[in-house]
C-alpha cells in the first residue's frame, strides 16, 4: 500500500473532475457543479494557466485533490494560495492524505515566499473544521465571503449599467 502527493497531470483530469463532483454531492450541492474535463484542462494546462493542482494517490489511483490559485495580500505585499477544493474520497480517509495535500501547499507557500494559505469551509462541516484546527488553522470569523454571480454579475458587468 503506497500513497503519494504530486502535481496534477493531464492524465489525472477525468478522475479529478469525478472527485470535484463527489465533493459537490458531499457539500449538498450536486446540481451546482458543472465542471467538465475540457474546462479543467483549459484552466490547468491552457495558454495562461490560472489554476494549479495536486493529487493524492493510493496504489497509483488518484483518490484526493487540492485545486488552488494565487491570491495577493496588499497588506503583506505578497502572493498567497487560495485553496478552492480539497477532497479525499471517503473510502481513503484516515490515511493522512488530506494533511499531506495541505502540507504540500504549505511547502509551496514557504518555498515561494508566500505568507498565506487560505480556504473556506462550510459552517456545518464540523469534521473538516476540527481537522483544520488540529493543523493550526484559524477561523476568520470577522470576515464574510461575498459572491456576485448570475444575473447580478451580468447586470453589474453590463457596459450600460447605471445602478438601480
Amino acid at each position: 500500500m503506497s500513497t503519494a502527493i504530486r502535481r496534477i497531470t493531464p492524465a489525472d483530469l477525468e478522475r479529478t473532475v469525478e472527485l470535484v463532483h463527489e465533493l459537490a454531492t458531499y457539500e449538498k450541492a450536486p446540481d451546482e457543479c458543472h465542471l467538465t474535463v475540457e474546462q479543467l484542462r483549459g484552466a490547468l494546462f491552457g495558454d495562461s494557466p490560472a489554476l494549479f493542482g495536486h493529487v493524492a494517490t493510493h496504489d497509483d489511483e488518484v483518490v484526493g485533490i487540492a485545486l488552488w490559485f494565487l491570491n495577493f495580500s496588499t497588506w503583506r505585499g505578497t502572493h498567497g494560495i487560495y485553496l478552492e477544493d480539497l477532497f479525499v474520497s471517503p473510502s481513503h480517509r484516515g490515511l493522512g492524505l488530506g494533511r499531506d495535500l495541505l502540507a504540500a501547499l504549505a511547502r509551496e507557500c514557504v518555498e515561494r515566499g508566500f505568507e498565506r494559505l487560505e480556504w473556506s469551509v462550510l459552517d456545518w462541516n464540523e469534521p473538516a473544521i476540527g481537522f483544520y484546527r488540529s493543523l493550526g488553522a484559524v477561523r476568520m470569523d470577522e470576515w464574510t465571503v461575498n459572491r456576485l454571480a448570475g444575473d447580478a454579475l451580468t447586470r453589474l458587468g453590463s457596459p450600460t449599467y447605471a445602478g438601480d
